[in-house]
This record gives structure tokens, C-alpha cells and sequence, in this order.
């Protein structure tokens, strides 16, 4: 093979960068609408929103709120919305998450009725509502795992009753994915998808959704159950095993940090790779630009195709309607 100095007057990589039109042409990487999910924090009532200082230009809503910004998405392109609810009451057990008349299965309802043909998920986990803000049942000081176990499956059975699509455990409690299969398939709901939160670290990138979810732990942290930022083997166990669980498609979260493991599970897995571009993504490029400091718009659509070009299959993000719009 020739070196480099023999090629270079006959190859010239800057021909195919020579225009917009060639560069499209040349693209390795697409992204469509369709591709993005569009996180939403629902509160009760009717006819209200709440603004999240640390989000700007994200807020909660209520139900109805709420089925009137997935359908401006829908004619966007973004196709696909995931539920995260703030009850109005919060107790040690949280009961408000499997409520068959709480906040999620009543947004669920208000979106399916009114738009048959959205994908509706809905986040499965304890934080949002317990008094205490951890993702599980407290037993000793501790958050216990198999006690937790049923209370998400039931959880998942509730949102999975109402209509959700896809339910999405979040929790990080080992053998989560088999019960809520199980309790989904044992209460005659097998067409329910899991989008399992698969590889979720103990991050510091969850701050502002903390804040919009008002789900700060009381005491500690939840660096027992969710995953060490040191170890990647271990976060490609944890897909495996959720895979082998029953999970029809896993995730990885957050994403900016995390693209070497989402890229490493497109590689072995033959499953939908999800991942979730977090609130600190979101806040941190809306602040710089809110300081003047970057070009928001550029410095979003490089994260995008950043997290598209390692693997993923579906991206979870706040910025789902602006990215749809500058893609249309």
C-alpha cells in the first residue's frame, strides 16, 4: 500500500465535505423524529403546569396539559413519550405509583383517548413516591430488594391496565425485569413491552431531574442499587441479565458519559439499545447557552448524533420536539 505521501494528490477526503448536499449525501449516521422519546413530569389536576427552574423550557403538567404537547409532537414526528409522575401525597411504601386512579394512569388515559397512536411508556420505580425518595421499600435503613420486587411489578400491572405501550423499570433492583414480566403476563397483558433501565449509574448528572421530579433522597444516596461509574463490564452483565429476564429493550443512562457501553451493547446484543439523555445533559447545554457561551442548537445536535453514531436505537430526550423541528 502506498504512505500518505503518495496517495494524496489522488485522494482528497475533503471532496465528499465539499458541500451540504455531499455531506448528506456521504452521512454515516441518520436520525429521524421517530427515533426520539420525549420524557414528560405529570402532576394531578387539570388545566396546570409548573415551571422547573434547573429545566428551563421544560415543565409538569397535568394530564390534559399533557395530551395537548404530545399531540404538537406527534405532528412533529416524535412518536414515543415517557411518563414520570409527582403525586400530590407521598408515604413510606409508595403507594401512589401503583394507584389505579393515581397521576400515571390518568395521563395515560387522557393520551391514549385522545391519541390512540402514541407510544406511551411509563416509569416504573418508588423515588417519585415515597416520603423517603428512594427507588425501593425501606427495611432496616436499607433499601431491601425483594420487598421492592412486587410492589413494581404491581406498579407495572397498573400503568400496563391503563394503556401504557411500554412500562420502564428504573429502579435498579435485581430480578425487577422477571417479576414485572411475570405479574404483566400473569394479569393477561403479554403485549406490554419492558424497556428495561438496564445500565443505570449513580450519576451526577441527575440533579434537575431531582428537582422535577421532587425525588432527592431524604437520607443517603443510591449508590447501593444504582450502578458504579468505574465499572463498564459490569454494566454489560447488568443488560445480560435483563435481556435473559424478558426485557425487549434495554437502556443505558446517562448518555453523554456512557457512549463506549452503548456502542459495546449494539455490538452484542440483538435487542433495541436505548438511551437516555439525562437532565444534566439538557440543563448544562441550556445554561451555556443561556450564558452566551455556545450555540445551543449545534452543541445539541452534535450530543444527538453523538449518541446515534455509538449504537443507540431510541434516545430519550427533553430537547425530542426541538431536534423533530430542525430535522423537518
Amino acid at each position: 500500500m502506498k504512505d500518505e505521501f503518495e496517495i494524496f494528490p489522488y485522494v482528497r477526503e475533503r471532496r465528499l465535505r465539499s458541500s451540504k448536499g455531499m455531506r448528506d449525501l456521504v452521512a454515516e449516521t441518520s436520525l429521524a423524529p421517530s427515533s426520539l422519546m420525549l420524557p414528560m413530569f405529570i402532576i394531578p389536576g387539570k388545566g396546570r403546569t409548573q415551571k422547573i427552574e434547573s429545566m428551563p423550557d421544560v415543565t409538569r403538567q397535568t394530564p390534559d396539559i399533557a395530551a395537548n404537547a404530545v399531540g404538537r409532537a406527534l405532528n412533529l414526528g416524535v412518536k414515543s413519550f415517557l411518563l414520570f409522575g409527582i403525586p400530590d401525597v407521598k408515604d413510606e411504601m409508595g403507594t401512589g405509583a401503583y394507584d389505579e386512579n393515581g397521576v400515571i394512569p390518568d395521563a395515560i388515559k387522557h393520551i391514549k383517548n385522545e391519541y390512540p397512536e402514541a407510544v406511551v411508556a411509563a416509569d416504573v420505580c418508588m423515588c417519585g413516591y415515597t416520603s423517603h425518595g428512594h427507588c425501593g421499600i425501606i427495611k432496616n435503613g436499607r433499601v431491601d430488594n425483594d420487598l421492592t420486587l412486587p410492589v413494581l411489578a404491581r406498579t407495572a400491572v397498573a400503568y400496563a391496565g391503563a394503556g401504557a405501550d411500554i412500562v420502564a423499570p428504573s429502579s435498579m433492583m435485581d430480578g425487577q425485569v422477571r417479576a414485572i414480566r411475570e405479574a404483566l403476563d400473569d394479569g393477561g397483558l403479554k403485549d406490554a413491552a419492558i424497556m428495561s433501565y438496564s445500565s443505570k449509574f449513580a450519576s451526577s448528572l441527575y440533579g434537575p431531574f431531582r428537582e422535577a421530579a421532587d425525588s432527592k433522597p431524604a437520607f443517603g444516596d443510591r449508590k447501593t442499587y444504582q450502578m458504579d461509574y468505574r465499572n463498564g463490564r459490569q454494566a454489560i452483565r447488568e443488560i445480560e441479565l435483563d435481556v435473559s429476564e424478558g426485557a425487549d429493550i434495554v437502556m443505558v443512562k446517562p448518555a453523554m458519559f456512557y457512549l463506549d457501553l452503548i456502542s459495546q451493547a449494539k455490538a452484542r446484543f440483538n435487542l433495541p439499545i436505548a438511551a437516555y439523555s439525562v437532565s444534566g445533559e439538557y440543563s448544562m447545554i441550556k445554561s451555556a447557552y443561556m450564558n452566551g457561551w455556545i450555540n445551543e442548537n449545534d452543541v445539541m445536535m452534535e450530543l444527538i448524533y453523538s449518541i446515534k453514531r455509538a449504537g443507540a436505537d431510541i434516545i430519550i430526550t427533553y430537547y425530542a420536539e426541538k431536534i423533530a423541528g430542525i430535522l423537518k
